[in-house]
């Protein structure tokens, strides 16, 4: 199916249908795994993305799916344990965007050695039959060979444990595929600009705006859900004017450098900043991503830029770690996510510490559903406790979920090597590509194995439309490495006008509009 075509018959099934089951506002991890679940209960569903999909937090996240080990420093076990058992069904049922990772924990005393070593083995014990592997005690020599350049004064040895790790927009991406494949109509670029009501007060559909041609639709619906995450006020605002604000954004910034700096496989994991925090230090798609900070912050934006202070902090972290270390000329990338916790209340002290990250599901006097909070590894959960909620509002016919073994678009455990993996079985029909067009063999930049073919494909099948869909959020060289991203933009934008029938006036201003945006992930 080429997406191109494609969206014109998802504005044709807008047009055609008369009545929604579901709309879904909001094309992030929450709302995409929403319109998974109801597609694949048969329910009819329309969800509207007003930018492309995970273009916010979704996208931006530490690329770990793990049950959370602060947490369980801080006594959430229930938040564990359900992380925990998603975490294995990701695995199972999107096995080529996510994978086992192994972590090491320098430890510099005895005392530690028995803390972390005790909450890691109960971390394995919470996992259950899903455990990935098992925590073992290091010596000495065995965490320097694991991490060659971690400082050994005072080292007295570490904890080798395992979590996971994924590509967070490839996986949403494929999850909006998925929904289409289950009849869903999925849309980004459209903007939601009224909560309709009926003559009860009511939520009764949504009127929105094609961002691309100013086209005004409306969508007559059962039940509506806010799935927007941090900006999920503005759309409570739509529906009460007074509604008074849910969520506090807390900002989380990383930063991206050569893989030399760990020289290896194994991730590490900073046990205690100096602020109390955890810090990684994870390979990702052949780089470092160091991260990340929690800064509660009063504003929300869609394209937030790490502050001074924190990438200051990640690089003071690490040079307390790390020999050599990293500085400011290392850095090829910085970028920041913006995570919903909930609002704090009047006497709070203002760390997001106290603030849980469990999600909230709400539904207003007019029965429209907000759901809020979590985190991308109980993303297939939120959506599952989100439709059974619409299910109850909606009067809608009662249909068990079916998303614990439902696999996701591209789902398949052969490996290829390096990005190619996260194409899945979609990896043969891009090989396909460039056997019938030897051109699409050509590589974006010598530097990197992103391909001509991949933007076609991207065109064709992946929804983009504009430059910055395909270099941030389908191969990611945006996060990887800015100025590199800034140099491919031009044959990326070449690619698309031909795809998608853009003027060389498109082409002009969307690499002038990428350019704009890569400056805010360079220092």
């Amino acid at each position: 199916m080429q997406f191109e075509t494609a969206r014109k018959n998802q504005l044709e099934k807008i047009k055609q249908t008369t009545l929604w089951d579901l709309v879904i506002i909001g094309g992030g991890a929450t709302g995409l795994g929403t319109a998974v679940d109801a597609a694949s209960r048969g329910f009819k569903v329309l969800l509207i993305e007003k930018y492309d999909f995970a273009k916010g937090t979704s996208s931006k996240s530490t690329k770990l799916v793990h049950g959370g080990v602060r947490y369980l420093a801080n006594g959430d076990i229930k938040l564990v344990i359900g992380a925990l058992k998603e975490r294995g069904l990701i695995f199972k049922n999107a096995p080529h965007v996510s994978s086992a990772q192994s972590f090491v924990i320098p430890l510099y005393s005895t005392f530690d050695k028995l803390k972390y070593l005790i909450g890691l083995k109960l971390y394995d014990w919470l996992a259950g039959s899903l455990r990935i592997g098992k925590s073992v005690l290091l010596s000495k020599k065995e965490v320097v060979e694991k991490l060659p350049h971690i400082k050994q004064e005072g080292l007295t040895g570490g904890i080798l444990y395992y979590d996971g790790q994924f590509d967070d927009a490839r996986l949403a991406v494929n999850l909006a595929q998925t929904a289409i494949s289950h009849g869903a109509t999925v849309l980004n670029y459209m903007d939601a600009i009224g909560i309709d009501k009926d003559q009860h007060g009511k939520v009764c559909g949504v009127t929105f705006s094609d961002t691309e041609d100013g086209t005004t639709y409306k969508a007559i619906a059962k039940t509506v859900i806010n799935a927007t995450g941090i900006f999920v006020d503005d759309i409570l605002k739509l529906d009460t004017a007074t509604h008074k604000n849910l969520v506090r954004p807390s900002q989380g910034s990383h930063i991206v450098i050569d893989k030399k700096f760990l020289d290896g496989y194994d991730a590490l994991m900073i046990p205690e900043t100096s602020d109390g925090r955890v810090l990684f230090g994870v390979p990702w798609h052949d780089k470092v991503l160091l991260g990340t900070t929690d800064i509660p912050i009063n504003t929300h934006q869609i394209e937030p830029r790490p502050m001074e202070d924190e990438i200051e902090f990640i690089l003071a972290t690490a040079k307390s770690y790390l020999n050599p270390y990293p500085t400011r000329n290392d850095i090829l990338s910085i970028y920041a996510g913006l995570r919903p916790l909930a609002a704090p209340k009047d006497n709070d002290t203002g760390s997001t510490k106290e603030i849980s990250r469990d999600h909230k599901l709400l539904v207003s006097d007019s029965n429209l559903i907000t759901i809020t909070g979590g985190k991308w590894t109980t993303y297939r959960k939120m959506a599952q406790d989100t439709v059974d909620a619409a299910i109850k509002a909606g009067d809608l016919p009662h249909v068990a979920c079916r998303t614990m073994n439902l696999p996701i678009h591209g789902s398949t455990d052969q490996i290829q090597a390096g990005h190619w993996t996260y194409y899945g079985i979609d990896y043969n029909q891009i090989q396909a590509l460039m056997q019938e067009d030897e051109s699409l063999k050509e590589l974006l930049l010598p530097e990197y194995e992103f391909t001509k073919a991949e933007v076609v494909w991207a065109c064709r099948h992946e929804m983009i439309r504009q430059v910055e869909d395909f270099l941030a959020r389908r191969c990611r060289l945006l996060l990887l490495d800015a100025k590199a991203a800034k140099r491919a933009a031009p044959v990326v934008a070449d690619l698309m006008a031909g795809e998608l029938g853009k003027s060389q006036e498109w082409r002009d201003n969307q690499i002038k509009l990428f350019n704009e945006l890569a400056n805010n992930y360079l220092l």
